[in-house]
């Protein structure tokens, strides 16, 4: 069903020559001048309001981007999509998409192609290659599936039409299109490129706004290419992370043991760990082996068929969540990491 206030977006022609519409724009409006372009379409008051910000604020050229809008393509789909998350399945249902033969497998191909990259990313941001390795396999099957959404429909799509999350998708068009026009000289058909039904670009799957943050130039061409450079998107994967506050060669996640029903107050709700060994003591949740000295945790309770498993949650923990809120994404990160570094030590001892 439509929202009661749905207006069908117009469409027009493809993208060919979007970005010389941004570049022609900057140009004209430097210059003090306009493009003549004529929009025949009227746009959606949203989309007119959203075209006046990015030129107030930015100094994009009105019609330049009237005519971009007038080719979005409203995506149904991805609200679907969006409205049932493959991460609120229960973690019996959501593991075995991520932990199975074929990643592990394609993880220690990966690695093996890559590792020098890897271990230079490593020493520079102190990330292990089996993270690194792992966030890519499960982003995109190391590269394979990085989306078939065209990311301006899919970004449009759910600014506009996706209240929920309208505001976050909003500044996400925002960033996409300032990313537009920061990388054309790299990226010329930046703004027809395809990507994931959030938005998401290029092997690490970055969101506009990470990829203006956090991309790095790791091959050192000139350029930051998150789809055609796989050293990039190794490097961008541990800056991302690094960035966040990964702390080198420190305890992710221990496992634990619960009593009680105090320790539903550790439970992980997003924030950085905060309880102490004493604290978790007091609420019943005990650790299978030793608490790391001075470190601070929170409690992760994992869904299984017959029962919970329950871990605790360090530091890096959460900085894996900055990448994807999930507890079922992280772990399944975790997981997926060992399973590799650890099948990847026993090949090479055959």
């Amino acid at each position: 069903m439509k929202p009661r206030n749905y207006l069908p977006p117009y469409r027009g022609a493809r993208w060919g020559r979007t970005i010389r519409f941004l570049l022609h724009a900057s140009v004209f409006l430097a210059a003090g001048g306009a493009p003549a372009l004529a929009v025949a379409e009227q746009l959606r008051p949203e989309v007119e309001s959203f075209i006046g910000e990015m030129v107030v604020r930015h100094g994009f050229e009105q019609a330049s981007l009237a005519h971009i809008f007038s080719t979005v393509q409203f995506q149904p789909s991805i609200i679907t999509v969006m409205s049932r998350p493959a991460t609120s399945r229960p973690w019996y249902e959501y593991r075995p998409a991520f932990i199975n033969s074929k990643r592990i497998s394609g993880g220690i191909e990966f690695w093996n192609r890559y590792g020098g990259i890897l271990e230079q990313a490593r020493k520079e941001f102190g990330v292990p290659e089996e993270i690194i390795v792992a966030i890519i396999g499960v982003e995109t099957m190391y590269g394979v599936q990085t989306g078939s959404h065209r990311v301006l429909d899919a970004l449009a799509t759910l600014a506009f039409d996706y209240p929920r999350r309208a505001s976050f998708f909003r500044d996400e068009l925002e960033h996409y299109l300032l990313l537009g026009r920061e990388r054309s000289a790299d990226l010329a058909d930046l703004l027809n490129i395809k990507g994931s039904y959030a938005g998401a670009i290029g092997v690490p799957q970055f969101m506009p706004s990470s990829y203006r943050r956090y991309a790095v130039d790791f091959d050192h061409d000139g350029k930051i290419d998150l789809t055609g450079s796989m050293a990039d998107a190794i490097g961008s994967v541990a800056n991302y992370l690094k960035s966040y506050g990964w702390e080198a060669e420190q305890a992710i996640v221990l496992p634990a043991l619960v009593n009680g029903e105090k320790y539903r107050a550790a439970l992980f709700a997003g924030q950085k760990p905060g309880y102490s060994a004493e604290e978790m003591r007091k609420l019943g949740i005990i650790t299978r082996t030793g608490f790391p000295l001075g470190r601070h945790a929170t409690l992760i309770k994992l869904e299984n068929a017959d029962g919970n498993e329950y871990w605790l949650g360090f530091n890096n923990f959460y900085v894996i969540t900055r990448y994807n809120r999930s507890v079922h994404y992280a772990m399944s990160v975790l997981q997926l990491a060992e399973h590799i570094r650890t099948a990847r030590i026993f090949s090479v001892q055959q």
